[in-house]
């Protein structure tokens, strides 16, 4: 490999093995301020493979810290396939077709075939013709602002529970969910005290919902949102826009459609949203909130609606993208419908 020159505020460090030389030495390429070690986390990686005729540049994740909660090979490989797909998710379509490779390291070891499952996005170069310097180095800009919005997406997607976690956030702690309504005995005080009172008992969180939410933190990502998550309870995600818009926030509330019926998701979007947008943001002196309802499916008239009353719309395409309202399209945050 020649030397590329890094981009600004990364760091590279080879890798050939402990002991005895590795059968797929790899340069390991970390953004300081997203991680500087390979054993958990995201960073990039040139791994060559065992018969050192290809080298693979890959967005990799961390594997060995995994192996403490998935001792067992198979088990492994699999949640880091299962990761690898939830990162690819928030990529740019265009963006993940041209890093679709899937890294082959021709060794039957158990390190090269994590590295293989641990690839979210990668290139594969033939060392008898490698590419000039100069589209090396281009391509490598590129890893690394892939490797800065999977880093992003993966903050977002560790923030979620799990669909058998039964939890609740109370002001901005953790609770067990009662049996009945979580919302039975929500009660607005004054403007600097909100929460939610919890009587006991447990209940498991819609995983549609769960998902709905992830999935579409993992989207914005890619459009200069910061979603947040915590501390948010009972507001489902708050987005923020720095670069855009200094003062407001999104507001966005999350509802599964059932069974292609999309009134009572509306009615319930536009309840909760005016209620949470006049308490949590209004009433503690902060800028009323844009509004954004998001749907699991297309919400057919309803859009129209929501506009006429400042709600913008955003709901799942069946190809999984995003389309949404002419507002939400204006702010970048969905497909024209």
């Amino acid at each position: 490999m020649p030397d590329l020159p890094l981009p600004r505020g990364f760091v590279a460090s080879g890798y050939g093995g402990k002991g005895s030389a590795s059968r797929t030495p790899w340069i390991g390429v970390f953004g300081e301020s997203i991680n500087t070690q390979a054993q958990e986390g995201l960073y990039l990686a040139y791994i060559f493979d065992s018969t050192q005729t290809s080298v693979t540049l890959t967005l990799q994740q961390g594997v060995t810290k995994l192996s403490d909660a998935y001792p067992k090979l198979g088990d492994r490989l699999r949640e880091l396939r299962r990761r690898a797909r939830h990162l690819r998710a928030g990529m740019e379509p265009e963006l993940a077709a041209q890093w679709a490779h899937t890294p082959i390291f021709n060794s039957k070891l158990e390190r090269p075939r994590a590295y293989e499952a641990a690839s979210v996005a990668a290139r594969r170069y033939e060392i008898a013709s490698m590419p000039a310097e100069e589209i090396l180095a281009e391509e490598l800009r590129v890893a690394s602002l892939l490797l800065r919005d999977a880093a992003a997406s993966h903050r977002v997607w560790l923030q979620q529970p799990s669909e058998n976690e039964p939890i609740v956030y109370v002001g901005e702690g953790h609770l067990p969910l009662p049996v009945d309504d979580p919302l039975d005995g929500f009660r607005p005080n004054d403007s600097s005290d909100y929460y939610v009172h919890i009587r006991g008992g447990r209940r498991r969180r819609e995983r549609h919902h769960e998902e709905l939410i992830k999935d579409f933190g993992l989207h914005v990502v890619m459009r200069g949102y910061q979603p947040i998550t915590l501390g948010m309870y009972p507001r489902d995600l708050v987005l923020r826009r720095p670069a855009v818009d200094q003062q407001r926030s999104w507001l966005v509330e999350g509802k599964a459609v059932k069974k292609g019926n999309a009134t009572q998701a509306v009615r319930e979007a536009v309840g909760q949203l005016y209620e949470y947008s006049y308490y949590w943001h209004q009433k503690r002196g902060q800028a009323k909130p844009h509004l954004v309802a998001l749907f699991t499916e297309d919400i057919g008239h309803y859009a129209e609606y929501l506009e006429e009353h400042g709600i913008a719309s955003i709901w799942r395409t069946e190809g999984g993208g995003w389309a949404g309202s002419p507002t939400a399209v204006s702010w970048d945050l969905a497909a024209e419908a």
